[in-house]
């Protein structure tokens, strides 16, 4: 496979951002969070997996920075864009051009949401999948991002917080010092400046539309997303990777790994929502070890 920066041109003509790193038999396909993130924080993975032989290759989503941003004013671009149905398909366009099959599929929270998605409509493509950091619906992410808050706040800041949710003035200068008071402890927590830019990369219409203002709100199209009753479905190795200290409830993780049928639930010690980057090593040895196991067929749940 062609290594470095490729740019993809979707059937809808779109174009996608794509990069390849990496060399070996074994094909890794990444896909980011947000809705509305983008690819960076996989950028270290061939390095980490180098001597497993790993080949990654990551993009980011349409709308996303490095790829083309359709005109989200556009109610045609909403409909015909922003759904599930559309997301998931684009990770089958990507893997058909960029060459792959029998590979792993690794999804970071929304990612998740669609490496779940794609293993229950197209299983005969994967080798194994990896959910880092996602429940398999919204509801218990809700509850738990809830608890959370209440953990952390005291009942006038909550009231406080509630006040400017229900008002829509999600920009008041104290309510964003909470929220990033709630990013530095569950989402962000090693605050890497190797990820942090000049200008934000977020391509907030796609975020906005999906989630909300921000990580601790669910308002958007995603909310009452749940595949509870599918997952079982799911028939290929699967590893299931959460922070111990981040925005999705463990005890959803344990339940996840009960019901998949193939399914290891490990979790990173200091690890927030991106574990990868807080601890890095833990993460990695996990990682490893689930494709080492999965290509020697010792995978064991």
């Amino acid at each position: 496979m062609k290594q470095g920066t490729t740019i993809l041109t979707l059937d809808n003509g779109y174009h996608l951002w794509t990069h390849t790193e990496g060399k070996g038999n074994i094909q890794l396909l990444c896909l980011h969070g947000g809705p509305g993130g983008n690819h960076e924080y996989y950028e270290n993975f061939a390095e980490k997996l180098a001597d497993l032989g790993v080949q990654v290759s990551m993009y980011d989503q349409l709308g996303s920075w490095y790829s083309d941003q359709p005109d989200f004013t556009r109610q045609e671009n909403i409909d015909k864009f922003l759904n599930m149905d559309y997301f998931i398909d684009e990770v089958e366009e990507v893997r058909q051009k960029l060459g792959l099959d029998n590979f792993y599929l690794i999804g970071q929270s929304w990612g998740g949401i669609l490496t779940q998605e794609y293993a229950l409509k197209y299983p005969e493509h994967l080798k194994g999948i990896i959910i880092s950091s996602m429940t398999d619906n919204i509801d218990e992410y809700v509850e738990n991002i809830n608890a959370i808050r209440e953990k952390e706040f005291s009942d006038d800041e909550l009231e406080f917080m509630k006040k400017c949710e229900a008002e829509n003035d999600y920009a008041n200068t104290r309510y964003q010092k909470l929220i990033d008071a709630l990013n530095r402890g569950y989402v962000d927590r090693k605050q890497p400046p190797a990820i942090s830019h000049l200008t934000d990369t977020m391509a907030t219409p796609v975020y906005n539309y999906f989630q909300g203002d921000n990580e601790f709100v669910v308002t958007g199209k995603m909310k009452g997303w749940d595949r509870r009753q599918d997952i079982h479905k799911i028939d290929v190795p699967t590893l299931i990777t959460y922070g111990e200290h981040e925005t999705m409830p463990l005890a959803t993780a344990k339940r996840m790994a009960s019901v998949i049928p193939h399914a290891r639930l490990e979790t990173t010690p200091n690890g927030g929502h991106h574990h990868m980057i807080d601890n890095a090593p833990v993460y990695f040895a996990h990682l490893k070890k689930f494709l080492q196991d999965v290509e020697n067929n010792t995978f064991a749940e």
